[in-house]
């Protein structure tokens, strides 16, 4: 970023490490270094995408056959709804954000630490309560609503429906404080010459969704706690039989959460967009094109929301502006897809496990991109509404999206963050596991999708068995790539090869620091005078 670099801390501060700095429990837990934080989150959300990632084998078993397998109906219930609380509330949302942003932010802005460190730590015992709590419902008897809670049903289930809600408005709590934070430190600690429009790009993105954190995340706390009244004291806010309105429930759910699939893609976004420069050696094609794009998403985002709802009741005129709203976001998409294939060309392309990862997440990214503006026509939605073909999509482009961003943005930074390298034959296989097996998994559910078949259903015809049974062999390679993932980077941390500074060669303003950094970042505030990746500057690359 800089034209001339910030000085290296001396020797002292580089053996104190923000690993090595204190080494008790207690130092970790009480901590409010944003980097001892980030790795908090990190290892938190991993566990959580491991959990949920349980209940999707378990869910993938027993669909195996086109009757019971191994589990009764309401255990399936139970498996895929925590399957979906589990990996939208607990993983995607926080994952990048809370992990990679907590860790990263004030070393790409030249800041110290974030704005509120307290608060920022405060942040992570939310996520922990909150998980707590949703685990604890599931153990006291989970739910079998769908990670959704669509009232009526909600309101009558017998399952422990009420410990879900309310952890998941605690792990509200913790975005919320997250957002506030970001967005505070974005706009008071940027170092001296750190321009708007000389920030990261990942920042950008970072920035963007805290926006939406923090203007939507009330919204869903109220319905949460709404339906939550409602299913412990019989009120029928959201009952029709006792004159409530279950409409109005799906209004303010979604109005949250098509943002919330933003929050989840955005960070990504700002991954994918580190990476491709990173291992192109150029800079992106057009740095003011992804700042518009980001925000442009961000707040079209918010008028969105109509399009889950097409088959709800709506007047033409409503269903038309939903469905133009949803493909014009779309645009602001496809604007980022066309910057990072620009970027490409003509680059010097190195081929390690972050770039794998980017060419998995602009595949799926791409398929479930087209495959949404096609259900933002109402015609199209009538007959995939609530099918296997919206499963699909969702996976594509969200769950998908999101893990090869995340797993780009771990393999990128691993370096950075312990100091370690890891081994590169085995990120490549495991990169090619994880993406081919998520291919193989839901590739088959469009066509059950398109023949009809109904998502979360416990059993099927037998003619749609062979897709299953392909999809649910896809998931074990998902597994399988992601166990190995885990082993070796594990196994990293204890015997991988130092890193140095910068092992990728790479002009951004993080890497000006030692790996791991030192405690407090930064000696002395650095300088900017020049963009985020200069591969044309003098040290700049390799």
């Amino acid at each position: 970023m800089p034209a001339t670099k910030s000085q290296p801390p001396p020797a002292a501060a580089i053996a104190t490490s923000y690993l090595n700095a204190e080494t008790t429990i207690r130092s970790w837990l009480l901590t409010t270094d944003h980097k001892r934080i980030g790795v908090l989150f990190l290892a938190a959300t991993s566990a959580a995408l491991a959990l949920g990632g349980v209940f999707a084998l378990l869910v993938r078993l027993e669909l195996l056959t086109p009757d019971r397998t191994f589990m009764d109906a309401m255990t399936y219930n139970r498996f895929f709804t925590l399957h979906g609380v589990i990996m939208v509330w607990l993983f995607m949302i926080p994952a990048i954000p809370a992990a990679f942003g907590n860790f990263l932010l004030p070393l790409m802005l030249g800041a110290r630490d974030v704005a509120f460190p307290r608060l920022n730590l405060a942040s992570f015992y939310f996520y922990v309560a909150g998980a707590v709590v949703v685990l604890g419902g599931a153990i006291a008897g989970g739910a079998d609503t769908g990670w959704t809670f669509y009232p009526p049903y909600s309101s009558q289930t017998p399952t422990a429906l009420v410990p879900v809600l309310l952890g998941v408005f605690i792990l509200g709590i913790s975005s919320t404080i997250t957002g506030i934070n970001f967005i505070v430190t974005t706009h008071t600690m940027r170092t001296r010459g750190l321009h708007w429009f000389r920030m990261p790009l990942f920042v950008w993105a970072i920035y963007a969704t805290s926006i939406i954190l923090v203007l939507a995340t009330p919204v869903l706390g109220m319905t949460l706690l709404l339906v939550a009244v409602d299913h412990a004291f019989g009120l029928g806010i959201f009952d029709p039989a006792i004159g409530g309105d279950p409409i109005l429930f799906q209004h303010i759910f979604w109005f949250y959460s098509h943002p919330a699939v933003y929050i989840m893609v955005l960070p990504a976004m700002g991954v994918i967009t580190e990476v491709v420069q990173a291992f192109s050696r150029k800079e992106i094609f057009s740095y003011h094109a992804i700042v518009i794009a980001s925000l442009g998403i961000a707040f079209i985002g918010f008028l969105t929301w109509g399009h889950h709802m097409f088959t709800s009741g709506m007047s033409m005129f409503d269903a038309a502006a939903f469905g133009s709203l949803s493909m014009f976001v779309a645009v602001f998409s496809a604007i980022k897809v066309f910057t990072w294939v620009a970027t490409l060309y003509r680059g010097s392309i190195v081929l390690d496990a972050p770039m794998l990862y980017f060419f998995g997440f602009l595949f799926l990214f791409s398929i479930g991109g087209m495959t949404g503006v096609a259900l933002a026509s109402t015609s199209l939605d009538v007959h995939w509404h609530d099918t296997y073909f919206v499963v699909a999509h969702f996976h594509f482009i969200m769950v998908g999206g999101t893990m090869m961003a995340f797993l780009a943005a771990l393999h990128y930074w691993f370096p950075k963050m312990f100091g370690r390298l890891y081994p590169r034959m085995w990120s490549v296989v495991a990169a090619f596991l994880v993406f081919s097996g998520f291919v193989i998994t839901f590739s088959p559910q469009f066509w059950l999708g398109n023949a009809g078949m109904p998502r979360r259903y416990f059993s099927y015809p037998p003619e749609f068995q062979a897709l299953h049974v392909i999809s649910t062999v896809g998931s074990w390679a998902i597994a399988a790539g992601l166990v190995l993932t885990l082993a070796y980077l594990v196994g990293s941390l204890r015997w991988g090869k130092p890193a140095g500074a910068n092992p990728w060669g790479v002009a951004s303003f993080e890497w000006d620091t030692p790996s791991p950094p030192p405690q407090h970042n930064y000696e002395e505030a650095p300088v900017v005078t020049g963009g985020p990746h200069q591969y044309w500057r003098e040290g700049g690359g390799s």
